[in-house]
């Protein structure tokens, strides 16, 4: 007998990884994020970054899981704004970066309140990517259709786990390599970051106007 019929919320809870993996996995403005900061920080602030956007995936996941219609329609009615926000906040991390001098590497831990920091930035900042409202909204509107009870939570756990393995995936090889980039190396890594930030950001406000 198929494992998954047979435990159908073990193989819901698989999917739901999977996805959560594979919608954190492609490289854009958090995956940019992530490597910048690990460069920087090390592997905690990388981390800190990623999951950020992991617990953003995981509310998304969860209005769409339960279906809540009345929050779905609010919040594509924000949809302007909330891509004026995101759009405006990645011109402003781009700025911010390219104007950032190299960090001298001396093996101490972040200032108290970095990682918070990141963790919220990336948390508003994933919650306010319209593309991300609609891929789980469909996603998870589908899945549920065919869901046991109570299953929605298995789903968000599924979700957040799913990305928060690939943000430690990626944090964990970065600051394996952080090591072998010297202060001329970490400007260009910089530079090429905010280039990339605030391409994506002048994206989104554009597809705000089409």
């Amino acid at each position: 007998m198929d494992t998954f019929h047979s435990f159908p919320l073990a193989g819901l809870f698989v999917q739901s990884m999977l996805i959560g993996l594979s919608i954190a996995a492609p490289v854009g403005q958090i995956g940019i994020l992530a490597i910048q900061r690990t460069l920087d920080h090390g592997r905690a602030a990388g981390l800190a970054t990623g999951l950020g956007a992991a617990l953003a995936d995981a509310v998304y996941g969860a209005i769409g899981a339960f279906g809540v219609s009345g929050l779905i329609n609010w919040l594509l009615g924000l949809k302007l704004w909330l891509g004026l926000f995101g759009g405006g906040f990645l011109l402003w991390l781009a700025w911010r970066i390219a104007h950032k001098p190299p960090v001298r590497r001396s093996g101490q831990h972040p200032p108290p309140g970095t990682l918070l920091r990141h963790v919220s930035g990336t948390f508003l900042l994933t919650l306010s990517n319209p593309t991300t409202i609609l891929s789980f909204m469909a996603v998870f509107g589908a899945l549920a259709g065919g869901a046991p009870v109570l299953s929605p939570w298995v789903m968000v756990l599924g979700v957040l786990l799913g990305s928060a393995l690939w943000w430690l995936i990626l944090s964990t090889g970065v600051a394996w390599l952080r090591e072998r980039f010297d202060e001329r190396w970490q400007r260009a890594v910089n530079l090429g970051s905010a280039a990339l930030l605030a391409a994506l950001g002048l994206w989104q406000l554009g597809q705000l106007v089409t």
